[in-house]
Formats: C-alpha cells, structure tokens, sequence
C-alpha cells in the first residue's frame, strides 16, 4: 500500500500535479478506494483532503487505532458520533481557505454532490475526471507484486478444484470451494462471486452458480479470481469432463487462437481498439463475430473491473506498468460458451503473461 507521508508519496505528487493543471486549489477524495490507494488505510466511511502542502483524512472513533497504524504520521480529523463527516470537512476547507475544491466526480453520488454544495455554499465546487482512476492505470513495483500473490491464490484454489472435480458436485459447490481455499491460503476472499456455468450456462458471460451438476453436460467454464490485501485477479477456464463435441473444440481452438492473437500485440503504444481486433478478427473470421459480444479485457488492481478497457473503441496507446486481463469469448445461447481469460502486464519490451494456468484443449480434459 501507499505511503502515507506525503514526502515519500510520489502517488500523491503526482495527484498534485493534476490538481494544479485542474485549476483547483484541492481535491476531496471520497472514493473509498481512491482513499485507501493514496493512504494505504483499508477501512472505508473515510475521506481525504489533498491540498497543496498537506493531506487531511477524515474519519470517525471506528478506525482510531487502525489508522495510527497504518497510516503514521497523517493528519487526522476524527469526527465524534453524531457529526456528519461534511462538517468536518467544511471547518477544513474553511481554515484551509479554498476557494476552488475539486470532486471526484466518476464515483461522487448526486446526493452527496448537493449536501456537499449546500455545506460549502462559499465555494466553488469544481467536478475533475478521475485524477486517482488515471494514476491507479499504471502499477509500480508493489502493486504488481500483489498482483502477483492474487494471482497465485487464484491458481492455487483452481488446481485444487480440478484435482478434485465430482460428477455429483454442482456449480454452486464449485464457487465455494474456490473461496474456501483463496481464504484458508491468506487471501480476503474472491475478487468478485465466482461464474461456473456447466454445459448451455457456460454460454451466460456473467451467469449465477446454480444447483446444475458437472456431471449434466461435457464441459464447465469457471471464471474467478482472488483478492489479496485489496489488488485483484481475475482468470477464466473451460474444463471438459467428457467428450466435448466438435462444435465445441472447434469453438475452444478459436477462442485461444483470438486470445493468443491479441496477447501478441501487447506491447507499450500498442493502440488498445487493434489488440481487441486483433482476438476478434479471429472469431469472426470463423463465423462467429456475432457470438463475441463483450470487449476483449479490462484493467485490474483495487477493482475488478477498472481502466484502461481493450475495446473496439478505445484509441489509446497501452503503457509501461498496465494491467489487463485478455478474455475473448464465443456463446451460443442453448450449447454453451467459451471464455480463456489471463492477466497481463506491459513491460518496457512487450509484455508478460502474470497468469500460467494451461490452457490447451487436452490439458483441459479432467477425469470424473
């Protein structure tokens, strides 16, 4: 997690810098998230005041003890029961005398926005486009180290359900055996509920575990991942339990054809819409294009699903330090899907595949 001295702080150097080119004199922090990226403390109802030459975190008796530890040396305000966390923030802003304070505008609520207007009726309340968002697109050393430990949880509970896979266990099963072992090996837990489909559900992308038994059909998709103090992971498998039929395999040989496609093209300033079309040139080459219908991977750090986004529509360039997940898809509504997701990260010389769980069609074959 971040520093929470602003000195040794570059995250908070860098949010300064933005702040300045914004025309504001401050920026509220009110994204829990954004909060704990900029601090390092991991409870939430907590804001943050960044100004100029200092940080205020504001927070309640919850949490006292907590943030002495994990955040040393940080300026706090600890509201009493009863006093709303604005007006903490408005004895700040006033003795701070800020004229112009900007809002995290992507997450802030519409209810939030006006009580906070009505508090600072002296202010200029400036709305800014996810200044912390932008930072968090690109991870230093220890974010990717953590990202490294989610990820080898996530394998970790997947080699587990493999090796143990049942005829009898079904899908909802599946999904906690897969918390279970991310938990008991030191993880918070999924990084989001797991999505196990058998058979004509692998065909929902984001469909619900349900009572449906492996043994109903010839394959499962299992799409899950880790959390690990609070930096995420995100994988997808196809596991075939019995003969696949040829739709399938075929399907499953497009699938990781896309993907390996696209995951060749990652390199820095790569332009993000050509690595998605380069997975779904391939798909809709073999007659599917209608059947992928979902962009080809997202970022992911403190959320699952957060920027940079491989679309079709995304002209950026890719950057030293992203992390993304590459997840081509094919579903054919009352068959079945396929989805082979891993993470990457860009390097200075291309790229590398944080993620190593095979992936072939035979290594993907499990004996009930």
């Amino acid at each position: 997690m971040a520093s929470s001295s602003s000195k040794s702080n570059p995250r908070l150097s860098k949010l300064r810098r933005l702040i300045k080119q914004s025309g504001a004199d401050a920026l509220l922090v009110t994204n829990f998230k954004n909060v704990t990226y900029l601090t390092g403390f991991t409870g939430d109802d907590s804001y943050l005041l960044v100004t100029p030459k200092n940080e205020i975190l504001f927070s309640d008796p919850r949490y006292s003890e907590q943030l002495e530890t994990e955040c040393p040396g940080l300026e706090l305000e600890i509201r009493q029961p009863g006093v709303p966390i604005l007006s903490t923030v408005q004895k700040a802003v006033a003795k701070a005398k800020i004229q112009t304070l900007g809002i995290e505008s992507p997450s802030m609520t519409v209810e939030l926005f006006h009580k906070l207007c009505a508090k600072l009726d002296k202010v200029k309340v400036q709305p800014v486009d996810g200044f912390v968002e932008q930072l968090r697109e690109i991870k230093d050393k220890q974010e990717i180290a953590l990202t490294r430990e989610a990820i080898a949880l996530a394998e970790k509970a997947f080699a587990i359900v493999k090796a143990g896979l049942r005829g009898d266990q079904t899908e909802k099963e599946i999904e906690a055996i897969i918390n279970f072992e991310i938990q008991r090996n030191g993880g918070r837990g999924t990084s989001f509920p797991p999505i196990v489909g058998v058979g004509a559900r692998a065909a929902l992308p984001h469909g619900t575990p349900g009572l449906t038994k492996i043994q109903e059909d010839s394959f499962v998709l299992i799409d899950w991942g880790a959390d690990y103090q609070f930096y995420k992971s995100d994988l997808t498998r196809v596991l075939f339990t019995g003969k696949a039929p040829a739709k399938m395999k075929k399907m499953y040989d497009v699938c990781l054809k896309a993907q390996l496609a696209a995951i060749e093209q990652i390199k820095p300033g790569a332009i993000m819409k050509d690595v998605d079309h380069a997975a779904r040139s391939v798909i809709a080459k073999a007659g599917w294009g209608k059947n992928f219908g979902h962009g080809l991977g997202h970022g992911l750090g403190l959320d699952i699903h957060e920027a940079p986004r491989l679309g079709s529509n995304v002209d950026r360039p890719l950057e030293v330090g992203m992390v993304v997940t590459v997840e081509p898809g094919i579903y054919i509504p009352g068959f079945g899907g396929v989805r082979i997701e891993d993470d990457i990260l860009v390097t200075k010389d291309g790229h590398e595949v944080m993620t190593s769980v095979p992936k072939s069609f035979e290594e993907m074959q499990v004996t009930l």
